[in-house]
């Protein structure tokens, strides 16, 4: 079978990887790809915007199954065009995908499925959110509606930081994403990542981790799209993986499917582990990045299978994913300046001499200029170990770090922290 990937980051690069190994992969092609993911499909210059063009490619070459990586094609309804075209496909329709494509669409469906999050007002305005602001006081989260690649949610643990988030949103910052926001009330406890598999009816859990979104050790500094995380987040235990499957997945796949929005795809829960139970932070459509490549590196089952699977409607037929008891992680090597305005162009050597310590890099923002490897993004590289526990993880993964040649990039020095200080108590 010849499969399409679409996206370009380090999330696609780890799919890439994985569905290459797959027994049903005949032939990769990718659009439009990164010189990592190039080692394993044929990037196609393809404007993934155009779904008609898009259609036409997977009727020439014979496309058995399109898997969406990124959120934006999601959101643009890209899904719904290939289904009505009959091609099959991983991720969910523009109805569905408002999940992730609106915070305050899936606060309202919490609120009618009885889902456990934390209270919330949407706004309209800069008058409005100030004055939810009032009511909600600090510690409190201001959340731009829309997508904004993993930046337009503030923690504001003063009422000064969540005026100014508010005014940030309604000043432009955020674009078309900044035309609504939510103010949520702040969640006690500690954050982890939940995967399921659904086709509409079937709901099968995938796997844990934990991301780290601030931009400097120790959890400082602005968020980001997320500077590195670990697999499997074992303080999300399996009884409050299944509380979270029961209590948020469930009933989140059974309210869209009775009003007509029935989700196929992933469903990746941003949970907050309170004293009362696991909370939803937020909902994604995709896999996350760079969750997604830790658990891959996990995955002991064919990714193609499952993806299929998903896309076909029949997931209850075949066996659940099965994942390595081993811990992985990953640090993601970002551009100088990230996540205000990274630095492009700065050469990258030597990740031939990180992958010999048996680590994988990613390759998440890169290009080859001039026959030179470059950063050509904010996150640049995910670079990924595999061992018995979080800190073996964690030394392998920064002795591969230290083993590449990249001054203009840096990194978060904890990935893991938190787990390792539990290992070790």
């Amino acid at each position: 079978m010849n499969i399409l990937l679409i996206g370009s980051g380090g999330r696609e690069h780890a799919l890439a990887w994985k569905l290459a190994q797959s027994r049903l992969c005949t032939k990769l092609f990718t659009a439009p790809g990164n010189p990592g993911i190039a080692e394993h499909a044929e990037p196609v210059a393809l404007d993934v915007t155009d779904h008609e063009a898009v259609i036409a490619f997977c009727e020439t070459q014979r496309i058995g199954l399109v898997v969406i990586g990124p959120e934006a094609p999601l959101v643009d309804g890209l899904a719904d065009s290939l289904r009505h075209a009959c091609v099959a496909v991983f991720g969910p329709s523009q109805a569905a995908a408002q999940l992730e494509g609106s915070k305050g669409f899936t606060k309202d469906l919490c609120a009618r499925a009885g889902i456990p999050t934390g209270g919330y007002e949407r706004v309209t305005s800069e008058a409005e959110g100030l004055a939810a602001i009032a009511r909600f006081g600090a510690p409190v989260v201001i959340k731009a509606d829309g997508l904004a690649a993993g930046k337009g949610v503030t923690v504001a643990m003063t009422l000064s930081e969540a005026e100014a988030a508010v005014r940030d949103i309604f000043d432009g910052r955020f674009g078309a994403a900044g035309a609504e926001a939510v103010v949520e009330e702040f969640l006690e406890g500690e954050e982890a990542s939940f995967f399921a598999l659904t086709d509409g009816h079937t709901v099968v859990p995938f796997a844990s981790a934990q991301d780290h979104k601030r931009v400097g050790d120790g959890d400082t500094g602005p968020n980001t799209g997320g500077m590195g995380a670990y697999s499997p987040a074992r303080v999300l235990t399996p009884e409050l993986e299944a509380e979270a499957l029961s209590r948020i997945v469930v009933p989140t796949v059974q309210t869209l499917a009775n009003e007509g929005m029935p989700y196929s795809g992933v469903l990746f829960l941003g949970l907050m582990l309170t004293s009362t139970g696991p909370q939803l932070i937020e909902y994604n459509c995709r896999f996350g990045d760079p969750e997604c490549q830790v658990m891959l590196m996990r995955l002991e089952s064919d990714l193609g299978e499952l993806l299929l699977a998903c896309a076909e409607n029949r997931l209850g037929a075949i066996e659940v994913p099965r994942f390595s008891d081993d811990t992985t992680l990953t640090v993601v090597m970002a551009a100088n300046g990230y996540p205000d305005t990274p630095v492009k162009g700065g050469a990258i050597r030597r990740i031939d001499a990180a992958e010999a310590t048996g680590a994988k890099v990613f390759h998440a923002g890169t290009a080859i200029v001039d026959g030179e490897l470059v950063a050509n993004g904010g996150r640049v590289l995910n670079v990924t170990a595999r061992a018995a526990s979080v800190a073996q993880a964690q030394e392998r993964a920064y002795a591969a770090v230290d083993a590449i040649d990249f001054p203009d990039g840096f990194c978060r020095r904890d990935i893991g922290w938190r787990e390792v200080a539990r290992e070790r108590a």
